[in-house]
């Protein structure tokens, strides 16, 4: 009779309900998007989101790179009072004070861009910084106005102005008001390179658009991430206006240092010792 008792254990054995699987915990890990390997969100915080199997950078904001180049992470935010308003009363698929708001509340921030003064290897500067999470990092005219009194404030101070650009373009939602910000920061920078006062440009992943077009390609010297997107219009929208394939890596840094367009390719966290060698290069 074991084979009976055989098929009453396999029968018992059916009826169990299955195993449960453990859950993971959101927010302890997360997937590299370049080599899919499961990382800890912890890890990847401690390596400046920078993942160690692959050396794929995260995007990250403007406080990331401050506690970054910032001596101990200790600065001082300028101009936050700062907030955009909806002057045209636009409206698309919703109306423009309602994505301002709905900005503010998912990120924590008041605009696309922040600028903080404090001292990095004991030398005084100031750094404007995008963050991309509020509306693409657009650049409105309270994103012009920021980064404008940025560089006023490094030439009344005499200090470097460091811009860290993370932009999908122009705000639109501003017509042209959004568009004057481009010759207005390029006419800001005119004044801080005859006074001689150092302006360098960390190019990050992605900086497009009129922000490419204005502040971020008029460096004294242009530093970028590995792998980020620089460019004006996207790889998709040249494909399609001149109809031909475009040549792998277009418009990623390693491009466009191959080409001339940036000076260096450096990793996240080499970015401060990059910046304080470059202060002592200038004695300005």
């Amino acid at each position: 009779m074991s084979w009976f008792k055989k098929i009453k254990e396999r029968a018992k054995q059916q009826l169990l309900p299955p195993p449960q699987k453990k859950d993971t915990p959101n927010g302890v890990w997360t997937r590299c998007p370049a080599c899919k390997e499961m990382l800890s969100i912890i890890d990847l915080e401690q390596n400046w989101h920078v993942c160690p199997n692959c050396n794929y950078h995260f995007r990250v904001g403007s406080e990331v790179y401050f506690n970054l180049l910032f001596d101990n992470g200790k600065y001082e935010e300028l101009f936050d009072d700062l907030e955009s308003i909806d002057f045209l009363g636009f409206v698309d698929r919703k109306p423009y004070s309602l994505r301002i708001e709905e900005a503010k509340r998912k990120t924590g921030l008041k605009e696309a861009i922040r600028v903080a003064t404090g001292n990095i290897g004991r030398n005084k500067m100031v750094v404007a910084a995008m963050d991309f999470d509020f509306i693409g990092g657009s650049m409105g005219s309270v994103v012009g106005e920021k980064f404008a009194r940025a560089a006023e404030y490094a030439l009344e101070h005499k200090i470097p102005l460091i811009a860290i650009p993370k932009s999908g373009g122009a705000r639109m939602m501003e017509s042209a008001f959004s568009l004057m910000q481009m010759a207005k920061t390029s006419a800001i920078l005119t004044k801080l390179s005859e006074a001689g006062i150092p302006y360098w440009v960390i190019l990050t992943d992605p900086t497009t658009g009129g922000v490419t077009a204005s502040f971020a390609m008029l460096g004294d010297v242009h530093i970028a991430e590995p792998g980020a997107l620089i460019g004006f219009a996207g790889p998709r929208v040249i494909e399609q206006t001149i109809r031909k394939k475009l040549p792998p890596g277009f418009q990623r840094s390693e491009f466009l240092l191959d080409h001339g367009l940036v000076d260096f390719i450096v990793p996240r966290h080499k970015l401060k010792d990059t910046i304080i060698r470059l202060y002592k290069f200038y004695k300005y």
